[in-house]
């Protein structure tokens, strides 16, 4: 069962939320986040991008980053930019793009469901990335931003969403840059809170869409503090970390495309000849094409799009990992015919979210900075669930969810 817990969130009052609220830290580089924060003193950045308070080219690993991060974050508190509700609650949370809602309920996850595999991921983590997190939660003593997780259908709790999402919004606004609609609702009624609770507990687990590395920060702290906490009970804030929870079905997975700087010294023709081995070729001429279904792929190359359709026995449908396009790519184009086997660490390929759409491919083709570019139809959201309840990890660079949770909307405490 997952156990989660309503919590006193930290947040902009109403009339300063769009001062506050930014990108998640890790969609942007420094120097972005020093451009939209501008002038702008009440900009999250000031916390989760800290580097940007010092002289330009400052690591976002210097130790007087993470000071400043905690400096900042007290200083929010002391000038009334965020606040902390009187209240334990649970909070909706509703992003629209392209016309379609999905809805998060914000929520305090157990710390233990993620050490015993209750929330469950499905892609590896980097320790030093897990780290620079683990540095951010501890000088803070607070999660500053949410992980997205992703449960299983419910009709209670979605009629309970609903039944909110028909009242005045706490927060509603159109984000600069992505353009897309946020919305938010406190939940503070005692019997939906415990609804939510309890409807919660039936659920035998959770998953991980984005933020992998975040969670695993955020786990990891709170159980260190466990162990140092010589009064430990269990009930304390730490044993729990920010999640914002969707519906699986809600959820929506974009494209997660492919651009190569070479063809290991083949020829155009000699590499679609390669290509004849385990892919039926189809030339679909100069208009951008796009993948229609399972196991077909789209090839950019030479000013052409070309349909590659896998054939029968290059995957295993009973495998969750050898049935995913990333994988089929990766192992019968990608590491065979090309010799990029280390997609993490290979300068020769690039990655290119589908919110970019499928001429950002051609663009990067045409320019010659990049030699081809490999269009994948998406993973979708069963697949995943799939693949982390079998106790798998899917292949790297495998998924982009939109749109992305905006910060600072609320942050959770560890004491």
């Amino acid at each position: 069962m997952a156990i989660v817990k309503p919590f006193r969130g930290i947040r902009p009052p109403k009339d300063l939320v769009e001062k506050v609220e930014s990108r998640p830290y890790d969609v942007l580089d420094s120097e972005e986040a020093r451009i939209e924060a501008g002038d702008n003193e009440m900009s999250l950045y000031r916390i989760i991008k800290p580097e940007i308070n010092f002289e330009p080219g400052t690591s976002e690993y210097d130790p007087r980053v993470y000071v400043k991060a905690a400096e900042n974050f007290q200083m929010f508190q002391d000038k009334g930019w965020l606040v902390q509700d009187d209240k334990e609650q649970y909070y909706i949370y509703a992003q629209t793009m392209n016309g379609k809602t999905q809805y998060g309920l914000v929520v305090g996850a157990y710390v233990n469901d993620y050490m015993t595999g209750v929330i469950k991921k499905h892609e590896l983590t980097r320790r030093d990335k897990e780290e620079d997190r683990m540095k951010h939660v501890r000088v803070n003593n607070a999660n500053i931003e949410p992980v997205f997780f992703a449960y299983p259908d419910n009709e209670v709790l979605d009629k309970l969403i609903m039944r909110y999402a028909a009242t005045q919004p706490e927060y509603d606004f159109i984000a600069p840059v992505d353009g897309f609609r946020h919305q938010f609702w406190c939940v503070s009624d005692d019997a939906d809170i415990a609804t939510i609770t309890e409807e919660f507990r039936k659920m035998p687990s959770l998953y991980i869409a984005d933020g992998h590395h975040r969670s695993a920060a955020a786990a990891l702290v709170g159980a260190e503090k466990q162990k140092q906490n010589p009064n430990h009970k269990g009930d304390e804030e730490y044993n729990y970390f920010m999640a914002v929870c969707f519906q699986a079905s809600q959820l929506t997975i974009l494209d997660y495309n492919r651009v190569v700087k070479d063809l290991n010294g083949l020829t155009s023709e000699q590499f679609i000849q390669a290509l004849e081995k385990n892919f039926s070729v189809e030339d679909k001429g100069t208009e951008i094409y796009k993948p229609a279904k399972l196991h077909e792929f789209s090839l950019y190359l030479d000013g052409h799009w070309y349909a590659l359709n896998a054939k029968e026995g290059t995957y295993d449908n009973n495998d969750p990992i050898g049935v995913l396009d990333v994988d089929i790519s990766s192992r019968l184009i990608l590491d065979e015919i090309l010799n990029i086997g280390d997609l993490r660490s290979s300068n020769r390929i690039d990655f290119v979210g589908g919110l970019r759409g499928l001429g950002e491919l051609k663009r990067r083709v045409d320019s010659g900075e990049m030699r081809a570019a490999l269009a994948l139809y998406p993973v979708s959201m069963q697949q995943i669930m799939d693949i982390a309840d079998s106790g798998k990890i899917m292949p790297p660079k495998a998924t982009w969810f939109e749109p992305k949770l905006r910060s600072g909307l609320v942050i959770h405490k560890l004491v």
